[in-house]
């Protein structure tokens, strides 16, 4: 645990004592609805006595525990110091049905609405973005924490050129080295590693005699118990390879991580990282003549580019490359017949 995680739970029980109770309509002037998830909403909001624009992000009490409230405000307001991270407002407190937190607001929507499909962003802009998100998670990541939920939804713009933005949405956020349950998902976000999880997962329930929705079989009264799996910093730097592939293509490289996707599948014959089985049958006599071809969804991409992502998308969690090292790709072209001067 570094110093950051320790603070942060100091942090959550100081706050958790002097949480108020307050009516929002007497204090604040509601002005829109800014969005809405699973967690509940975000509104702009004007403070009445300062005056101070600012976001004020809903929880649903029923679906959310005082501690995850505790310490996604606490993250945000003492540790969110990076420009390209949403950051709290010192202001939280109770009503009879949420707990809430004000924060700087983004008033120009998220990354996801801007991304043309099949199309992308622009290739300057991308690499923009690429690079202060790149940061963000460096930052985060320095503090020992892993933000672990990277998409364009919880990307958000600063101006409506895109020029400016920050990540947030810090729910998800763990120390690393915490052990959590196995979460799979059907999203080329999701990790290669986090379906061997689910594969280890399924295949020890089913000696435990329980079946895929957890249920244990009829006369079987052994524990069960969900396994556990690391957190570690390279689930962010995947996550960041399929923003990056998303903003420059709009699309996605395939529709989920799993090894008989076959666009994945043959991501994973292109690399070269499938095992040493894969690797001895590369070898021989019989291999076709396409086999090393670059994979068709990344054939739009430069040397430079496909050299990132490929390290952002290696396979194997541990040889995956940093966030920070997308600065050492900026500048040059990472589409081909582009140009990224604009």
């Amino acid at each position: 645990m570094t110093t950051a995680t320790r603070l942060l739970d100091e942090l959550c029980h100081l706050t958790a004592q002097s949480l108020e109770s307050l009516e929002p309509l007497d204090h604040f002037q509601v002005i829109k609805l800014l969005g809405e998830g699973s967690y509940g909403k975000v509104k702009l909001a004007v403070h009445k006595k300062r005056g101070t624009p600012m976001a004020l992000k809903f929880f649903l009490r029923d679906d959310t525990s005082l501690l995850s409230f505790l310490r996604e405000y606490n993250l945000s307001l003492a540790f969110c110091t990076h420009p390209s991270l949403t950051s709290a407002l010192g202001i939280a407190f109770s009503t009879p049905t949420h707990y809430v937190f004000a924060q700087q607001p983004c008033l120009y929507g998220d990354l996801y609405d801007v991304i043309v499909p099949e199309v992308g962003l622009e290739e300057s802009r991308a690499q923009g973005v690429a690079s202060q998100i790149s940061g963000a998670l460096s930052h985060l990541h320095s503090l020992g924490f892993v933000h672990r939920d990277v998409k364009p939804e919880n990307i958000f713009l600063c101006d409506r050129e895109c020029r400016w933005v920050k990540l947030g949405d810090f729910g998800m956020v763990k120390a690393a080295g915490t052990r959590v349950p196995c979460v799979w998902y059907c999203s080329p976000y999701c990790t290669p590693e986090a379906e061997m999880a689910r594969k280890n997962e399924e295949n020890h329930l089913g000696h435990l005699g329980v079946d895929n929705n957890g249920n244990k079989q009829k006369g079987d009264s052994r524990k069960t118990q969900r396994m556990l799996v690391s957190v570690v910093p390279s689930i962010d730097s995947w996550a960041l390879g399929i923003l990056i592939y998303a903003m420059l293509m709009g699309s996605l490289p395939w529709s989920e991580t799993i090894s008989d996707n076959p666009a994945y599948k043959r991501y994973l014959q292109w690399t070269k990282w499938e095992g040493s089985a894969s690797q001895e049958s590369r070898e021989g006599s019989d291999q076709p003549e396409n086999f090393n071809q670059v994979a068709p969804q990344f054939a739009a991409f430069t040397p430079i580019a496909t050299r990132l992502l490929r390290s952002l998308l290696h396979p194997q969690s541990r040889l995956r490359g940093r966030p920070d090292e997308v600065e050492r790709y900026l500048g040059g072209a990472w589409l081909l017949d582009k140009d990224v001067s604009g």
